[in-house]
């Protein structure tokens, strides 16, 4: 899912850097600072979870684990992911430094509207309707995050509307395995430690 550098026009860079920076701000602000483990943790999963691959034909695309971060953090996701993001440039090279702000918006703003959009749901006291929920969030963020990166590349040529259609249709299988992984993470985490989503336990066992 990581854009390299190099493939994207000027104003598309831009843009991404100004929103980056804009949803950074906001995550420090509203970050909980008792909850930093917390953050440096779903950061780690973030980087560990894009050595994850799915063989797809002649390629492989990787987990991204957005949805996960975006139930447990809300804006602080954008710190969290710029960090990780940042770290695979420095180490391994993935992406790159011009597009990092592309990459980090692409990736955390889905998050960001997961949270918001899924939140409510997973803490429901069924926990079959909060697996559901957070299904919808794994799925729904790689969705949002294919779309965006696709019109990221849309945006910088129509030399690269077959790479954003192929993006799109690659990451099918991934959405799919994220319903799954963030739906039994919700359950797991439910179960064991439910302050780790930040859970009402009220709202939860009722």
């Amino acid at each position: 899912m990581h854009i390299v550098d190099g493939a994207l026009a000027v104003p598309v860079l831009a843009a991404g850097a100004a929103l980056t920076v804009a949803g950074v701000a906001i995550g420090l602000k509203k970050m909980d600072y008792d909850h930093l483990p917390q953050v440096g943790v779903l950061s780690a999963a973030f980087f560990i979870a894009s050595y994850i691959h799915l063989p797809i034909g002649f390629s492989s695309v990787h987990l991204i684990l957005n949805g996960l971060i975006g139930l447990a953090l809300g804006w602080a996701a954008f710190p969290a992911l710029l960090v990780a993001l940042f770290l695979q440039a420095v180490f391994f090279g993935f992406g790159g430094f011009l597009v990092l702000g592309v990459n980090a918006v692409n990736i955390a703003l889905p998050a960001v509207l997961i949270y918001y959009l899924c939140r409510p749901g997973i803490q429901a006291s069924s926990p079959k309707l909060a697996a559901f929920w957070g299904a919808v969030g794994g799925a729904g963020s790689i969705v949002l995050t294919t779309i965006m990166v696709a019109f990221s590349l849309m945006l910088s040529g129509e030399a690269f509307l077959l790479a954003a259609k192929a993006t799109f249709v690659a990451h099918i299988p991934v959405m799919v395995v994220e319903g799954f992984v963030t739906a039994a993470a919700v359950l797991l985490i439910r179960k064991v430690k439910p302050a780790f989503l930040g859970l009402d336990e009220e709202k939860v066992y009722g």
